[in-house]
């Protein structure tokens, strides 16, 4: 079965194979760095984490780029609020970034390029667009995007231009000649710092003192990294529109190409059935979650439901993935599980996994199967199955660690002092004091502690 994607574009699953043989290029629109990123990040990140993992099993070499957006209103009032520099604000925020994704295992992308970084390359794409009538220059000394002289506008969000009104981001201004128009290049304000200022005239462009507008970013930054069309193109639901609607506007006006093959956009993290936002004040951090739980844990609580489905954030929801996971790695701890040099596809568990992320990514169907060979390995203790689906979780970035790593992680009871209570238990067991050894399991429990007698000893996990 070949890999089939769903395509936002056409709104339809289509079979995926890369412009060029053996290699896919895809670009994420990445974070805008003021703040602590959390968990609807998160989702975001991992959705893509899992595209390219999975990419790269099925044998594509992968070029990945993310972007990180280090100038904005928002990033410039927070530096402002807090007595520093721009780029202090956005160095400090990148190495939280990366320290919290890291956690979750979310692998770094190829190239991760700065917007600071390509502001020559996106003045040379707005005088393409200039150039082209598709952009002119207002009284401000703004520089606009004329929307409806783009004539595929709409295409990616299925809206008509009558329609439309401008979104969120896009504020409204006396000057523009149309309230679509978006801004391409924001003249500076006497009120802003200077390290928020790019002279356009220094740089060789006809334009004044500003510094970019948010959508153009993206354009320069892919073309820059990946070329005018690449295979697949990222991001949030949220930026259908009119992020990456302007996206499409802004490249394919100045080139004539199509930007990306495939359009891809996860589903929203939920809490009381809202989008988890910061503008709403219901969002969690990584580090928030993190500091309640292991970061596997969150990281399978993300994968079980399909990237483009809603998910909806509890901790409820987490307890009971931390239930499932422990269920894996309870059937990792039966048996030995040698390291797999290649997964053989035609294995019928591995098949089955294989078809259920070969249809967009389907992690759910995937996961099915894990639980399927956790069974099989808990009746016939196969070392086989069990190096098999240590090998499958790999594919998705889980069941690496040691099992008892992840059984007894979070004790509330150091493990010199269980290992005590189990010599103390076994003793009176030997010494036929049944109710020492019972007090010694209770006492156990009750920090949070089960034991596990077998033939070969007794061992212990924390309780979900």
């Amino acid at each position: 079965m070949s890999l089939r994607i769903h395509n936002t574009l056409s709104r339809a699953l289509e079979t995926f194979t890369p412009s060029q043989p053996g290699h896919v290029r895809m670009y994420v629109c990445g974070m805008t760095i003021y703040d602590l990123c959390h968990i609807g990040h998160a989702r975001m990140m991992m959705a893509f984490d899992v595209v390219q993992r999975w990419l790269k099993s099925s044998g594509y070499r992968v070029t990945y780029v993310r972007n990180i957006t280090d100038i904005d209103d928002k990033i410039i009032q927070r530096a402002l609020d807090r007595g520093i520099t721009i780029r202090a604000l956005t160095d400090e925020m990148v190495t939280a970034m990366h320290q919290d994704i890291d956690a979750l295992g979310i692998e770094r992308p190829s190239i991760e390029p700065r917007a600071t970084e390509y502001v020559p390359q996106m003045l040379d794409l707005i005088r393409q667009l200039q150039a082209k009538g598709l952009a002119y220059e207002a009284v401000s000394g703004d520089v606009n995007y004329s929307v409806r002289k783009f004539n595929g506008y709409g295409k990616l969000s299925g809206k008509s231009l009558d329609d439309l009104r401008a979104g969120e981001r896009v504020a409204v201004q006396d000057d523009k000649e149309d309230p679509l128009d978006f801004v391409l290049w924001k003249a500076a304000k006497p009120t802003e710092p200077d390290d928020a200022k790019w002279d356009a005239a220094a740089l060789g462009f006809p334009f004044g003192v500003g510094r970019p507008g948010w959508h153009i970013e993206c354009s320069a930054m892919s073309c820059a990294t990946l070329g005018e069309t690449f295979d697949i193109h990222g991001g949030g639901a949220d930026l259908q529109f009119p992020h990456h609607e302007n996206e499409i506007a802004q490249s394919e006006g100045a080139t004539g190409l199509p930007l990306a093959r495939f359009w891809v956009h996860n589903g929203f993290v939920r809490v009381d059935n809202e989008k988890m936002s910061k503008s709403l004040g219901n969002f969690f951090t990584i580090r928030d979650v993190l500091a309640k739980y292991e970061a596997e844990t969150v990281r399978y609580f993300l994968l079980r439901t399909h990237y483009r489905t809603a998910l909806n954030y509890s901790d409820a929801h987490l307890d009971d993935a931390r239930g499932g996971l422990k269920r894996l790695y309870t059937a990792l701890d039966l048996v030995s599980a040698p390291a797999l040099a290649h997964i053989d596809w035609t294995n019928a568990y591995a098949a089955r996994f294989k078809a259920g992320m070969d249809e967009d990514f389907g992690t759910p169907e995937a996961i099915a199967v894990l639980f399927e060979l956790a069974s099989e390995i808990n009746r016939t203790k196969s070392t086989e199955l069990a190096a098999l689906l240590k090998a499958l979780g790999a594919c998705l970035g889980i069941l690496q660690q040691a099992p008892k790593a992840y059984l007894q992680a979070g004790a509330a009871v150091s493990e010199d002092r269980i290992n005590v209570l189990i010599a103390e238990r076994a003793a009176a067991k030997a010494a036929k004091d049944f109710a020492r050894a019972d007090a010694v399991r209770k006492e156990l429990l009750e920090a949070g502690i089960v034991l596990k007698d077998s033939a070969t000893g007794t061992t212990w996990e924390v309780v979900q």
